[in-house]
């Protein structure tokens, strides 16, 4: 029987510093994999953008505060003159994962905590 995990990648973590001190090339000796995955938020229409935001109980100034930016920026996305930007759809996908987490955050920072 193998041993757990945890020992297994003790044990390949040790046979890899070993093979580094020996000055082994590692491609011949280990099997090398780069793993790339974009996480790509979702687009926001203006009507999500409001649930989002009244989902947390706040205004547009308190929304907007918590995000980091403007008024107009939040009126903005929610009449659809303008989409929120990458940074700002990631952490509203966020948000609509745990509201209530972000709900408690939000009153804490309102709250000076």
């Amino acid at each position: 029987m193998k041993g757990s995990v945890e020992k297994r990648i003790v044990d390949r973590l040790q046979e890899f510093t070993e093979a580094l001190e020996r000055g082994e090339k590692i491609s011949d000796k280990f099997t090398i994999r780069r793993v790339v995955r974009r996480v790509e938020p979702k687009p926001y229409e203006p009507r999500a953008v409001k649930k989002v935001r009244q989902s947390l109980g706040a205004s547009q100034s308190v929304f907007a505060l918590f995000l980091g930016v403007s008024v107009k920026t939040i009126s903005a996305w929610e009449q659809g003159v303008n989409p929120p930007n990458r940074m700002a759809r990631r952490f509203m996908d966020e948000i609509r994962k745990d509201p209530e987490h972000y709900r408690k955050r939000l009153l804490q920072i309102v709250d000076g905590g």
